[in-house]
């Protein structure tokens, strides 16, 4: 049996970052909410090409 969890980062942030979340209405709330309980990271770094 393999591992759940696997890293890779690109998938990291297609998933969870920063443009992703902020696309949805939903994913802009965890946004608000994370600001607003003061997160140092509010998302996963932003992805880059």
């Amino acid at each position: 049996m393999s591992k759940t969890y696997n890293p890779n980062k690109r998938k990291r942030a297609t998933t969870h970052g920063f443009l992703v979340r902020s696309e949805t209405s939903a994913g802009k709330n965890v946004l608000k909410r994370r600001r607003q309980k003061g997160r140092a990271k509010i998302a996963v770094k932003t992805r880059r090409k």
